[in-house]
């Protein structure tokens, strides 16, 4: 069977991306405590993980390599929580948005672990996305959550993303040793272990009862994310895919609306129109500082 265009793979993976967020705060809202949604929707991917790789047969990483997902998995706990927390105060919209700093985030994480070099453009893009992001967290949204804090939900977001981003550079040190089956795996057990002793202690054990459904099609919904992102940049270029990411705009606003009655203000679309030109100058420069330094002629420098 012949699969669809890269483009239209990470579409559908952007959709299924926003339709996790919009299904978990559909279930928070409906009485289900942040913490105890968050672990289930690590449990229940946990077990669809496990039984593929257990399937498929892999091998066991090595010790060092548990321990390094183990450290890195405290990153990608807390920055989960923190959005979800932020869907619970602010729009869908607004959150899908303020969360594309990310990208911008990546950069300077890079730097300081990795050593990578930061150009002037990189940081000039940087701030100027940030600056977005502070319009798109002065919009006022027709009908976002009554009890909201935008306070604390535009501090959660940044949180989460700061760690979402730390946790992308972490991720780039294991890609050329393990495969997608097995990093995913671990991005589902380790998280799952972390916050079930605190749901068990701090919150209910098990989501309102009628949040079953959601919650297993959340999980299913996270596999798909990591399935069709794999078949999608596995066949084309990352600053080919990238810029589609970005239409999880589209997605939140209408999911939002439709499930929610969210409309969000102006500002939460010029606040994302200007972090997504920051994303796209960085991206470009990104490319064409590996392409010089790869020493391809210049004509060659889009390609």
């Amino acid at each position: 069977m012949r699969l669809p265009h890269p483009i239209l793979l990470v579409c559908f993976g952007v959709m299924f991306g926003c339709s996790v967020d919009a299904t978990m705060k559909h279930v928070m809202l409906g009485g289900t405590h942040v913490l105890t949604a968050t672990t289930w929707r690590y449990i229940l991917g946990s077990v669809i993980m496990l039984a593929l790789f257990t399937a498929t047969r892999r091998p066991l990483p090595a010790l060092p390599a548990i321990r390094f997902h183990a450290m890195r998995s405290i990153a990608q706990v807390i920055s989960a929580f923190a959005f979800f927390y932020s869907l619970t105060q602010i729009a869908l919209a607004e959150a899908v948005v303020m969360g594309f700093t990310a990208s911008l985030m990546i950069a300077p994480i890079a730097r300081v672990i990795l050593k990578e070099k930061m150009s002037p453009v990189t940081i000039a893009a940087s701030l100027i996305g940030f600056a977005g992001a502070a319009l798109a967290a002065t919009a006022q949204t027709e009908g976002g959550p009554v009890d909201g804090n935008r306070l604390y939900g535009t501090i959660s977001i940044l949180v989460s993303a700061v760690l979402y981003a730390l946790n992308i550079v972490l991720l780039r040190l294991r890609t050329k040793e393990e495969d997608s089956l097995t990093l995913v795996t671990f991005m589902n057990v380790f998280p799952a272990l972390f916050l079930l002793p605190f749901m068990l202690l701090f919150s209910e054990w098990t989501p309102e009862t009628g949040s079953w459904p959601m919650m297993i099609l959340v999980a299913f919904l996270g596999i798909g994310i990591w399935w069709l992102m794999t078949l999608a940049y596995g066949r084309a270029r990352a600053q080919t895919l990238a810029p589609f990411e970005y239409t999880g705009l589209i997605w939140s606003a209408l999911l939002g609306y439709a499930l929610f009655q969210e409309v969000p203000g102006w500002r939460v679309y010029a606040g994302a129109a200007i972090i997504i030109a920051a994303c796209l100058v960085v991206a470009f420069e990104t490319h064409f500082i590996s392409r010089r330094e790869a020493r391809v002629p210049a004509s060659d420098i889009l390609t």
